[in-house]
């Protein structure tokens, strides 16, 4: 955790897995970024439009995270839970955050590529300058990640999330063992494809394998996306479903 990380450097030890300063990237560093796929940019999800077949297969859970998913459901039908928590305007995490009706941009620098998402202005941080992942992280939205290129396939693994969030769609859940691990490719020069592969042991009863492709848009800019800006939505700690209509006249 970062407050031990922190306690640690204070005493003058340095913690395992600690990141010590890098130089700063020179003139070859950026040079050989131009032998890298073209990955950079501005992408949309795509909805549809691929080859038809069958639906790809969701999440096969554990007992006691297929009992969660069921009890949320009869909650549903009851009509206790209404809303997530994105009507509080909560992001959603990963893998949740790759999936948003909005666009993200890919930034490639040496040493780390960085996604913003347009959504919640959430961002990424893919670390490719050969570091591990911290022997405990702290256990976040969208974890922590490192990179690594193989062959024209940037490989991203990421672990250290909070089980605060959902997988995938309302009530899946997921435990803070949960591992998501991408493959990154340009399916063609204007079209990006992300392979994802989630395990958890304690809530996934097997890997979780899904595919989503990405169009890009050359002459596109991110929007400021301000979640609380005349937000009228909103859900209650019992999970009931509310709005607000009142109007306060600027004076």
């Amino acid at each position: 955790m970062r407050f031990r990380i922190s306690a640690l450097i204070a005493v003058g030890a340095i913690a395992p897995g600690a990141v010590l300063a890098q130089p700063a990237p020179d003139a070859a560093a950026y040079a050989s970024l131009a032998k890298l796929p073209e990955i950079a940019g501005l992408w949309e999800i795509t909805f549809g439009g691929g080859p038809r077949g069958a639906p790809p297969e969701g999440p096969v859970f554990t007992p006691p995270y297929a009992a969660k998913l069921k009890a949320y459901q009869e909650a549903q039908k009851r009509g206790e839970i209404q809303d997530s928590p994105a009507a509080n305007c909560v992001p959603p995490g990963m893998p949740g955050v790759m999936t948003q009706p909005y666009p993200i941009e890919v930034l490639v620098t040496p040493g780390k590529i960085t996604i913003i998402a347009e959504a919640y202005s959430q961002w990424r941080q893919i670390f490719t300058d050969g570091r591990k992942h911290p022997d405990d992280p702290d256990l976040t939205y969208n974890g922590h990640s490192i990179g690594h290129w193989e062959g024209d396939t940037l490989v991203v693994d990421t672990v250290g999330f909070t089980p605060d969030t959902a997988l995938g769609g309302f009530g899946m859940r997921h435990s803070d063992k949960m591992r998501i691990v991408e493959r990154v490719r340009l399916a063609a020069p204007d079209r990006l494809e992300i392979q994802t592969t989630i395990t958890d042991p304690e809530a996934l009863a097997k890997p979780w394998t899904s595919t989503r492709t990405y169009g890009r848009h050359r002459d596109w800019t991110l929007a400021e996306y301000v979640c609380q800006q005349n937000n009228r939505n909103f859900t209650t700690e019992a999970g009931k479903a509310g709005i607000n209509l009142q109007y306060e006249v600027k004076k």
